[in-house]
């Protein structure tokens, strides 16, 4: 199945700011029936990997770039707000708000209906092969530099 029969399953960039729905899993959960935390890693990391792929950037076609490329996660601030649970029906938006040189700054939040329950700012820097930074092509810059934006006033 490719994203062109199924034009959502990415998500999608509603004005700059990209929505991908996540439900919570008996898997996602620990013996309490709440989602594990880190979990919310692994939401999180489904939306900055699909905001770029509904921005056009692929990593499977980073990692076939001469030389190959991929992405790091540098730094990385979180805020536990509230717990989701099974069942729990989740939002995940993903903003870029600095995308220069090697690096990007992105502000995501992870909210249950409309309310905020998780929070982070990140770091997350370009890599070559051997691991050292590599400043951007300007193709992947273009195709996020569209959409970089102030960070929300809920920070």
């Amino acid at each position: 199945m490719s994203d062109a029969s199924w034009p959502d399953l990415a998500g999608r960039i509603v004005g700059k700011v990209h929505h991908l729905p996540i439900r919570v899993y008996y898997e996602d959960t620990d013996f309490t029936g709440i989602v594990y935390h880190d979990n919310y890693l692994k939401f999180a990391e489904r939306g900055r990997t699909d905001f770029l792929r509904v921005a056009g950037v692929h990593h499977s076609e980073l990692q076939e770039a001469d030389p190959p490329l991929a992405f790091a996660v540098h730094k990385m601030e979180i805020e536990f707000l509230s717990p989701a649970r099974i069942d729990d029906e989740l939002l995940v938006e993903t903003r870029y708000v600095a995308a220069r040189g090697a690096r990007f700054d992105i502000e995501q939040v992870i909210l249950r209906d409309g309310q905020p329950i998780w929070r982070a700012m990140v770091r997350a820097a370009c890599i070559d092969g051997a691991g050292r930074p590599k400043r951007m092509p300007v193709s992947i810059i273009n195709a996020i530099g569209a959409y970089v934006s102030e960070p929300s006033q809920s920070r």
